[in-house]
């Protein structure tokens, strides 16, 4: 199959682009580095749309880093590069002859907002914060690919656990160094997947014609941060002593800590479990080893 891949420079995109190469696909990365097979500028709505034909299936992954602090214009980098980028990936794909079979999107589970304790599917509400309303408007972008008879998913992603970027690539060094510890008060959810079943689930939902639709991209255990930090600091033979407190990572990260470091996701895999996908890594622990060994 032609896949047509953005974000293929990510660390995501760069696992998925080599596993589909070799599976015997050909891949077209679709970026604005001198690497790209095919040029785009989604803030302008510019692609190089002829270098897009013959392509069967584009992966959409591309979108600014969330795990940062938040000044008034990383926010509107965040929205705007998931949001115009999918809308240009939509329209290029409804308007290609002979149409593609499927657009993948990577989307997120921050959709659902700080849920508490609350055991969240496909079908649980939305939330209300910043991280909600730009899932909501990312998946909505995509519109143009399922009104043009095209195949679309959007898998929600939870943490993916990477040693070679993402969230874990920050917290081992300080794990190594003895400095480790839950964030707050350690009670809320962590929704997580490994990396091996991110890239699965993602060739899952490019290979399987009857998937369409919101599809959390998770675990099926989701753990507290305690949980998570304790597993952690065992897998790296380390300890875990240094609890860091909400004061503190307000004071550091402002409004990102409320919605991502402090917010609780308790997310499940409902739709790829009826859907028959099989993990690589179900527990935490073996989805921690395997990532600090990559």
């Amino acid at each position: 199959m032609r896949i047509g891949v953005t974000g293929a420079s990510g660390f995501v995109g760069r696992r998925l682009t080599a596993d589909l190469q070799a599976a015997g696909h050909e891949v077209r990365r679709i970026g604005r580095g001198s690497d790209a097979d095919i040029r785009w500028d989604p803030a302008r709505g510019e692609i190089d749309a002829a270098r897009c034909a013959g392509i069967e299936a584009f992966v959409h992954l591309a979108g600014a880093n969330v795990g940062e602090r938040w000044t008034p214009e990383q926010k509107r980098a965040i929205r705007e590069s998931r949001v115009d980028g999918t809308a240009l990936i939509a329209r290029t794909a409804a308007a290609l002859q002979p149409r593609p079979r499927a657009l993948i999107c990577a989307s997120a589970v921050g959709i659902y907002g700080n849920a508490g304790d609350a055991v969240l599917d496909e079908l649980s509400p939305t939330g209300s914060d910043f991280l909600s309303e730009v899932g909501r408007a990312w998946e909505a972008a995509a519109t143009p690919a399922p009104e043009a008879g095209i195949r679309t998913v959007h898998l929600r992603f939870g943490i993916i656990l990477s040693r070679r970027g993402g969230a874990l690539a920050k917290m081992v060094p300080a794990f190594l160094l003895g400095g480790g510890g839950r964030l707050g008060s350690g009670s809320q959810w962590m929704s997580w997947l490994s990396m091996d079943d991110a890239v699965a689930m993602i060739q899952f939902a490019l290979a399987r014609a009857d998937l369409a639709g919101a599809m959390n991209a998770v675990a099926p255990e989701p753990v507290t941060n305690t949980e998570f930090t304790e597993t952690l600091a065992r897998v790296l033979r380390r300890p875990a002593l240094f609890p860091v407190p909400d004061f503190a990572l307000n004071l550091m990260f402002g409004e990102m800590a409320q919605a991502t470091l402090l917010a609780s996701q308790r997310v499940v895999p409902r739709a790829l479990l009826a859907a028959g996908y099989s993990f690589r890594h179900a527990s935490l622990e073996s989805a921690l080893r395997a990532a600090v060994n990559e």
